[in-house]
């Protein structure tokens, strides 16, 4: 049975400990070159009892993609202290069934593979093909390139949350990107427009309370409107913050031309930065490495 689990299978098992589900297009994007095989995958780990799967009911009851979370033997190679997306501090299931059956049935399931999402298209982004690579020379050599970009860390709500406890953030979700030489860390704030603008700046007090004397990364305002991120850059405007605060659009590349700093107001208003030319200060307990691998 092991020795049918592959490393790419092992890779996806960590992320599912951590992050409780992802659904079929979602797994195929970080992990597969097309959707047909990593749907042939999945079904051979679901019937192997690797992966548990569910679908969600909608209100339109159009077929929706399968979502996916350790199975039985997922969860017995990768035991999890994240056994309930809606209190981490929930006694552990009794079986992956029992898990499997708490995120379905979360309050936060759609909020939580939104915040997937952003970090998904992150690992996405990594794995395609630079589109600004400089040409070939005419002997086919490429210029000498840097390391290519990578999601060195990706860090749940609750990982963060126990991590970062003396603050007292909450933050949907905690990375390091790196590109092009820098590795920027950051938090997200996945907004679904369900709270009023005020409640979201006041999230920011922890983050200012957290940069006293850990690491500075930008906060990300991670927006469903561009009205919506319009109002709260308004609301922004002239606000002071220790830690870097930035705002973009719900879209499918975070890792691009997106991001508008709430300092460059109202001085330098629409120009939009990559995540990776965004300062971030690792802070005084950084080391020489601050980030390690996504799925570690």
């Amino acid at each position: 049975m092991f020795r049918r689990i592959v490393p790419r299978d092992r890779a996806l098992l960590a992320l599912l400990a951590e992050h409780y589900l992802l659904s079929a297009p979602q797994i195929a994007a970080a992990f597969f070159d097309g959707r047909r095989t990593a749907q042939r995958r999945l079904t051979t780990l679901y019937r192997l009892g690797v992966l548990h799967r569910f679908a969600y009911a909608n209100a339109a009851h159009t077929s929706v993609p399968y979502l996916y979370t350790l199975g039985p033997v997922g969860l017995q190679l990768y035991p999890t202290v994240y056994n309930d997306p809606d209190n981490r501090h929930t006694k552990a299931p009794r079986s992956s069934l029992d898990r499997a059956r708490r995120i379905a049935a979360s309050a936060t399931a759609a909020h939580l593979l939104g915040v997937n999402q952003f970090f998904i298209d992150l690992i996405a982004a990594a794995r395609r093909p630079s589109a600004e690579q400089p040409a070939a020379s005419a002997d086919g050599e490429r210029p000498s390139q840097g390391r290519p970009p990578q999601l060195l860390r990706w860090w749940s709500e609750q990982h963060a949350t126990d991590v970062y406890a003396q603050s007292g953030i909450r933050p949907d979700g905690h990375g390091i990107w790196q590109a092009d030489g820098a590795a920027v860390g950051f938090f997200v704030e996945h907004d679904r427009g369900t709270e009023n603008l005020p409640r979201v700046v006041a999230k920011l007090r922890g983050y200012a309370r957290l940069a006293e004397f850990g690491p500075r990364y930008p906060v990300l305002l991670w927006l469903p409107t561009a009205e919506r991120e319009a109002n709260l850059l308004r609301l922004l405007t002239g606000v002071r913050t220790p830690m870097p605060i930035a705002t973009a659009v719900h879209g499918p590349d975070p890792a691009g031309r997106v991001w508008t700093l709430a300092a460059d107001l109202p001085s330098n208003p629409g120009h939009r930065y990559r995540l990776h030319e965004l300062p971030s200060d690792h802070g005084p307990h950084s080391g020489t490495n601050p980030g390690r691998p996504a799925d570690s």
